[in-house]
């Protein structure tokens, strides 16, 4: 009697734990269908930010790459972001109030790069607007490290979000990336336009880590 109780509660138990991590996967991805909404937004702003070259030549269009050029960068910036996004957050099995914000603190980050773009698109010869450029992406790097922080916090040193991450030695490097360009954006904007676009080759290819702990999982 007393083992057909044990056993009893012990199913109860798992049944509990089960729902949780159920509830938990469910308040996920609405964070996660949030973000994307965000990012394509984001996205789309931009491309409303393209220069137009002014007329058919190829001298016109010459002006124009600049916008074209950074536009491209900051395409791969934000697809990198919502595709290594994507992965952190299927692999997270709960969330808080914490994680929320930590979230939108990405986002008010992301949500900067389409101003920054522009800018540099008008101006890419300025050290001001590189500057600009890189801070904004520092802070996206900055605030997606806080995120990881905080969904590793609910969920343990031990859930799979903790145990991919580990180190985060590809997260510091690129941040660190990030705070060279903004500083040598005054020597040069052209030394910083490369740090930033080595960040975003660093990260092209989605984190490994995550996506195949997710396929583990699944």
């Amino acid at each position: 009697m007393v083992t057909a109780y044990g056993q009893a509660r012990r199913s109860g138990q798992k049944k509990q734990v089960g729902e949780e991590r159920g509830e938990g996967r469910r308040e996920a991805a609405r964070l996660e269908a949030f973000s994307d909404g965000v990012m394509a937004v984001i996205i789309t702003i931009m491309a409303f930010g393209l220069t137009v070259p002014k007329n058919t030549t190829w001298q016109a269009v010459s002006h124009a790459l600049p916008s074209l050029l950074v536009y491209v960068l900051s395409f791969a910036l934000i697809g990198i972001y919502w595709n290594n996004h994507h992965h952190l957050l299927r692999a997270t099995e709960r969330i808080s109030g914490a994680v929320m914000w930590a979230n939108l603190h990405l986002l008010f980050w992301l949500s900067l790069i389409p101003v920054a773009t522009k800018w540099v698109g008008e101006a890419h010869d300025e050290s001001l607007p590189a500057s600009v450029y890189g801070t904004a992406s520092l802070g996206a790097g900055v605030a997606y490290m806080v995120l990881v922080l905080m969904i590793i916090r609910v969920n343990g040193r031990e859930s799979s979000v903790a145990r991919a991450i580990g180190g985060d030695t590809k997260g510091r490097l690129s941040i660190c990336l990030s705070a060279a360009g903004v500083g040598l954006a005054w020597l040069s904007p052209w030394i910083a336009y490369s740090l930033y676009a080595a960040v975003a080759l660093l990260w092209f290819v989605p984190d490994r880590r995550l996506s195949s702990r997710e396929t583990a999982r699944d």
